[in-house]
């Protein structure tokens, strides 16, 4: 009998045990053993894994975060690390990986594949920012539990008079601040791509008030900067030499109050956004992904990733994947800003 691996890296998100799930279920029809590794990467770095039959998961498909465990380990930091993996890979006999996961566990994935590990890449990102794939799993339920949060703003924000500041997620892209901000009928977005100034939002929302309008909302992606700012962070780095973001909204509240002495609240969803049921989108999208990926493995066609182009599932380099970020374009940012203040 035949074994493949799978692993989930990098931070969990809604759709990731319907991935698990169909990749069990598609092997079984080729009579194939699944182990899933713990923990990301550093599940094979360790040797810890679980045999994964239909038995495992069953009842997974609707539960958020995944069932194997994730981490952010990068094997390329620690001296000795590659090592391990290459071990544990050729001592469990793989025909193959399948590695889930977004920029840095697919960049980890790209580099073993130039060292003739063969592996099979699924894209997860709850940001929505990888370049090869329209959609990635986890974000459409990201943004929806984000636009439900919004709409709950409204209410306490119009009972106070109050302007409401939700900080959401999004380190370099603001897919989720802008959807769910336009879906929550936000009177302000700010995304990383496109700086503002705090004069012009606080103009913005003078603008709003003057037309007799009590409160707003403003929605704010976690990495988004002001004009001639920085990112708001603090200097912890995880594995891949990331930091740590965090305060922006904090930050825009404080300085739209003192600016325009309207009374302003914060709100930072944080792992809320993370959590929870996957939408029937996300399942059905992450379902497709196991399955054309165990399908990659049994056509040996390793070094690619599975994508999702239009309504179709599709392969690309796992190259493509992680050359460069999927921003938010102008254009539709600036259909966002039609419903500004």
């Amino acid at each position: 009998m035949e074994r493949i691996g799978i692993l989930t890296g990098g931070g969990d998100c809604p759709g990731l045990n319907s991935v698990i799930r169909a990749v069990v279920k598609r092997s079984l029809l080729e009579d194939w053993e699944v182990l899933g590794f713990r923990n990301g990467w550093k599940g094979l770095i360790d040797g810890e894994f679980v045999v994964l039959d239909d038995k495992s998961v069953s009842g997974i498909l609707p539960k958020g975060g995944t069932i194997l465990g994730t981490s952010r380990t990068n094997p390329f930091k620690n001296q000795g690390d590659r090592e391990k993996l290459k071990s544990n890979f050729k001592k469990q006999n793989l025909k193959a990986l399948i590695a889930v996961g977004g920029e840095d566990t697919l960049g980890v994935a790209q580099k073993l594949v130039d060292e003739c590990i063969p592996i099979v890449g699924v894209p997860k990102t709850i940001d929505n920012d990888l370049s090869a794939t329209d959609y990635t799993f986890g974000f459409d339920t990201a943004v929806n539990t984000a636009m439900e949060c919004i709409d709950r703003l409204h209410t306490t924000a119009e009972s106070h008079n109050r302007v409401m500041v939700v900080e959401l997620m999004g380190r370099h892209a603001g897919w989720i601040a802008l959807e769910a901000g336009m879906a929550g009928g936000a009177d302000v977005i700010l995304i990383p791509e496109f700086p503002m100034s705090i004069d012009e939002i606080c103009q913005m929302i003078k603008r709003r008030h003057s037309r007799g309008k009590t409160f707003s909302i403003v929605a704010v992606a976690e990495g988004a900067k002001l004009v001639g700012g920085e990112e708001v962070a603090d200097k912890k780095l995880d594995e891949f030499g990331h930091v740590r973001l965090g305060g922006v909204g904090q930050l825009i509240g404080e300085l739209i109050e003192k600016k325009t002495g309207f009374e302003t609240r914060v709100t930072v969803l944080g792992h809320i956004q993370r959590g929870g049921s996957p939408t029937a989108f996300d399942r059905v999208l992450g379902t497709r992904f196991g399955v054309r990926a165990v399908e990659l493995v049994k056509k040996g066609k390793f070094g690619r990733m599975v994508s999702l182009k239009g309504h179709d599932i599709v392969d690309v380099p796992l190259s493509d994947a992680v050359k460069s970020l999927k921003l938010v374009s102008r254009e539709l940012y600036d259909l966002a800003r039609v419903f500004f203040g």
